[in-house]
Formats: structure tokens, sequence, C-alpha cells
């Protein structure tokens, strides 16, 4: 993520602000060019300050849930990422309302990734081969689940329930469960439909690093849940779930990728440095790129492992969990790189 500055007196500003702490004037973020633009909080229309240009915010402003731009002309009443949500809960349900704005904060997270990367967002309101949320309450229906069918992500609001996260990911064995993890795996799934299948070449290269996506996917997670992951699968596989099937292997390192991709774009924003005194070369880090720009992953994936072990460290010294609670071996940069090199022509 880039580090954002109000337009009145340049204060730093987070990707989720509504106002300018220092000095009180709204904020909001442009996506055509990832910029955040400022404006005086007294005025009758919104004028940005450096710019002089007349905006509106998206629609889901009034609830507080989106704090992106439009252009004053456009037709449109929401953001590009709000245009994305086919089913919002109940917001008469305070409960289900703060909820709501957990998963918000995540998912234009994603979707900020995902435009920077270049890979083309259409709704699925708008296209049948596009794609939409569904943040849903599971009320009285336990066959509902979160996950992904034809380009329709389902997340239930319970995951943004941070005690029963919890309590789901201690019971799974999980070391790291959060609600944008979920959003990345789950738009993993879509993207192996649009980047993947929809290729033979590309499908023929899935086939021989991830495995065979044919074998029968109801059966391979009776399997995995009954047997559990196999023997050594850290040596091929960032998780156990990864091991069920090809298509969870795909998602889960999907995730992955973008976990790692925005840490390194973050730490490379803060001009961020890993120099420990008196320690070994491979404990260092110097990220001077833009992960973005980069073709060799080799290079971004030396400058994560050591800037990880670093922000892990600085959380224990918190008595806080690891921020990054994974191992990366090279049979995952293996299949980290596959999906690099299919992103490298989107940008």
């Amino acid at each position: 993520m880039k580090i954002f500055q109000c337009g009145h007196c340049d204060h730093a500003l987070y990707f989720e602000n509504y106002t300018c702490e220092n000095c009180g004037h709204l904020s909001g973020f442009r996506d055509t060019d990832r910029k955040m633009l400022t404006f005086n909080p007294h005025g009758d229309v919104l004028i940005s300050d450096r710019e002089q240009i007349e905006y509106k915010y998206c629609k889901n402003n009034e609830y507080e849930v989106c704090n992106w731009l439009i252009e004053k002309n456009d037709p449109n009443d929401y953001c590009s990422a709000c245009q994305l949500n086919r089913t919002i809960p109940n917001l008469s349900d305070k409960e289900n309302f703060e909820k709501w704005q957990h998963l918000e904060v995540a998912k234009h997270r994603l979707i900020y990734q995902l435009q920077k990367i270049g890979l083309i967002l259409i709704s699925k309101e708008d296209n049948e081969a596009g794609f939409c949320f569904d943040f849903i309450a599971q009320q009285n229906n336990p066959n509902l689940m979160t996950g992904h069918a034809n380009g329709v992500i389902t997340i239930l609001l319970r995951e943004a329930d941070s005690v029963l996260r919890e309590q789901m990911r201690k019971q799974l064995f999980e070391p790291y469960r959060t609600l944008l993890g979920h959003l990345r795996h789950e738009v993993g799934h879509y993207f192996w439909d649009r980047l993947v299948h929809s290729n033979e070449k590309v499908l023929t290269g899935f086939r021989a690093i991830f495995g065979n996506e044919q074998l029968d996917y109801g059966e391979a997670l009776q399997n995995y849940y009954k047997d559990g992951a196999p023997k050594n699968w850290q040596k091929t596989f960032i998780s156990k779930y990864a091991t069920s099937h090809p298509w969870e292997d795909w998602a889960e390192t999907w995730a992955h990728y973008l976990h790692v991709m925005e840490m390194v774009e973050t730490a490379y924003f803060f001009g961020i440095n890993v120099k420990p005194i008196g320690k070994k070369k491979k404990l260092k880090a110097k990220v001077t790129f833009d992960p973005y720009t980069i073709e060799n992953f080799d290079v971004i994936i030396r400058t994560c492992v050591p800037l990880s072990f670093a922000v892990n460290s600085i959380n224990r010294a918190m008595g806080v969990p690891d921020m990054y609670p994974f191992k990366i071996s090279p049979g995952v940069v293996d299949k980290m790189k596959f999906i690099h090199q299919l992103l490298l022509p989107k940008r």
C-alpha cells in the first residue's frame, strides 16, 4: 500500500481515512491513479484541495464503509469497488452493520491490489463473466458457507467477528485467519477460471506444477478432512489446506502471493530496510523497488523473507502473534513464480 498525504496540510493519511486527523479536511480515494484527495469540510461541494476538481463520494460513504470518489458527472452512484457488491447484510441489525464495515475495509484493500496488478474487474451484475460479493448472515441455513461459485464470492458475516474467527482458526489448526486472507483466497478461485481454465497452454503449465484439477473435488475434500495433510507437506505447499486439491492449492498460493506483494510494496513506500547488527547477509533486506514492477520473482521473495522475519520479531516483542506465520519453501516459490509470470502481462 502507498503512503498518502493530506492535500491541505501534508499530514499522513491512512487508506481508510475519511478525514485528515490533523486539519480536519475530508479525504477520499481516487482509484484511477490511486491517490488520496482532500476537501474543505465546510464547502457545499467536494472541490479537491490540490486540483480544484469537483467529485462526489460513493453512495456507501453515508454508511462510513467507503471513502472512494467518483467524478461529479459520472452516472454511477457507487464506486468501482462497491459496484461489485451483490448482497449486503440487513443494516437494521447493529451487529450486522459493524461486521459489514470490517468486510468493506478488507474488500477495498483487495480491490486496490487487483487494480494495481492490472486485472479487469467486471461486476457480475453487468456481465455474467464478472464476479460479485455476497456478504450475508448464515442464519438458519447451516449449509451456507464462505466460498466461491461461478463468480459469486460469499463471505459469511461471522468471519468479521474476531472472537468467532479466532475460535475457527484454533478449531481448524490454522496459523492465520483474516478477512483479507479470505477475500484473497476466494477471488483466487474466480481468477483461476478466468486466467487458467480458459487458456489451454496455461492450464497445461498449471497441471505440471499444481496437479490435475480434474480429480473429484468433493472426494478430495472428504479425504483431507478425514486423513489430514500428508507428511512433509511443507516442502511443496503453503498450508495444510492447500494439500486438499489443486484448486485449493492454487487459491491458497494465490492469496499468499498477494500477501507477499503487498508486504513488499508497503515496505518500499516506507523505505524500510532490514540490516541486523552482526548478523548474516541472508537476514538483510533493502527494499528499493516496487514489486509490481519487477519481473524476477526471486528478487521479491529474497526481500520478503528477511522482512517478514523482522516484522514477526517486532510482533513477538509486543506480545502478539506473528504477522506472517508461514515458511515459504522452494516448492511454494515455484508456484508463486507461475502466478507472477501469469500476471506480468496484465501490468
